[in-house]
């Protein structure tokens, strides 16, 4: 028999010499807790959210792009123009160009005017045509060549009203031609403002703006019609607005008697209750009015300060064209700081400070701005 005595002893010490490996304790078993995640919004709900903000988004950038000069047809521009306006008007053409390429495939108008080998103006017919068939490239061509021609009545309608008369389907024309208008208020320079032309195009602006004011409000369109009362009071010109700055002038000048904020506020709803019949059931409308209750107020204290010091006024058409008030404002508060301290009363010191500390930014909506300055200017015991 062979003996392993040996060997099992052997393999004895080397198991007894070993560590013992501890046992792995199990883990603890995860309770189960079910959930599911929140629905998604249906097709449609988002479908509805981009056609109501995708053209809002638009009128803005419009408002804001360079205005490109006319075409020398128009008359209103020599041949050479200077640099800066040529790099304005090829930028902005080229920005238009990226956001509509889609639709320049699909614009025989436009094809037609370039095959023939320059600008040739379009008839009223083609206008309206271009508008039927939502043909964004051949209407922003007009709006950058030859502007006025966006603003032409023919029979009783004009191209703005005419797809306003469409439907719903052309909401999108109709802002691209507001942003238009709004967009050639907000850069006209100051030395074109007092030209006869100048005015000829403002007036039919007007009429314009007027007409789908109208439209908008005998079919319930009122979605737009805040942004048409705000591009018409900025066409409005020196009259209104100096009448309602010196109102409100006097109003600071007596203090929280005289409730300037509330002064101002209730000429800019006047003004727009003698256009807007139902002006009160336009909620997009306080935004419109607390902006121009703030540009009012500028207007009226920085006046008020020119009677002791040698600045320069603040133009009357900046009135209401974004927020070229406060620049001018804040630009000549600046400039003057040394003579505004020792020059003016404390309360007007105390104001127009006022003024700037609450508009300056935009971190908050104007209607908060306006509502501030009120328990100050209005109600506030001032110094």
């Amino acid at each position: 028999m062979f003996n392993n005595a040996s060997i099992i002893l052997s393999i004895a010490d080397r198991l007894n010499s070993e560590p013992v490996l501890p046992r792995a304790t199990p883990r603890p078993r995860v309770s189960s807790d079910p959930c599911l995640p929140a629905r998604l919004p249906s097709t449609g709900f988002l479908q509805r959210e981009a056609d109501d903000f995708a053209p809002k988004a638009i009128l803005k950038q419009l408002r804001r792009s360079p205005s490109p000069p006319m075409s020398p047809s128009t008359n209103s521009e020599p041949e050479e123009l200077p640099e800066r306006q040529r790099r304005a008007s090829v930028s902005s053409v080229a920005s238009v160009s990226s956001a509509t390429h889609s639709s320049a495939k699909g614009s025989p108008l436009l094809k037609n005017v370039r095959l023939s080998g320059g600008w040739k103006e379009p008839q009223p017919f083609e206008v309206f045509r271009a508008v039927e068939r939502k043909d964004i490239m051949f209407l922003m061509e007009i709006r950058d060549r030859a502007f006025p021609i966006l603003l032409r009545k023919t029979g009783d309608a004009t191209p703005l009203l005419h797809a306003m008369r469409i439907g719903q389907s052309h909401r999108d024309v109709a802002i691209l031609l507001l942003g238009a208008f709004s967009r050639y208020v907000n850069h006209l320079e100051d030395s074109e403002i007092t030209l006869p032309r100048t005015r000829v195009i403002l007036k039919a602006l007007r009429t314009n703006l007027k007409l789908a004011i109208d439209y908008g409000l005998h079919k319930s369109q009122s979605d737009l019609v805040a942004s048409f009362l705000q591009t018409l009071i900025m066409s409005e010109g020196d009259k209104w607005v100096w009448a309602q700055v010196s109102t409100v002038s006097l109003a600071l000048r007596s203090g929280t008697s005289g409730k300037p904020v509330s002064t101002a506020e209730s000429a800019v709803r006047k003004f727009a209750t003698k256009e807007l019949s139902k002006a009160d059931a336009i909620a997009a409308l306080e935004d419109y009015v607390a902006n121009a209750t703030a540009d009012l107020l500028m207007l009226a204290a920085w006046s008020m300060a020119r009677e002791s010091v040698d600045g320069e006024a603040i133009p009357s058409y900046y009135f209401a064209r974004d927020d070229r008030v406060f620049k001018a404002f804040a630009e000549r508060l600046d400039t003057h700081k040394a003579v505004i301290h020792r020059s003016l009363s404390r309360r007007l010191k105390w104001q127009l400070r006022v003024l700037r500390n609450v508009l300056e930014g935009r971190n908050t909506t104007y209607r908060s701005k306006v509502e501030l300055l009120a328990g100050e200017l209005d109600e506030g015991e001032g110094v």
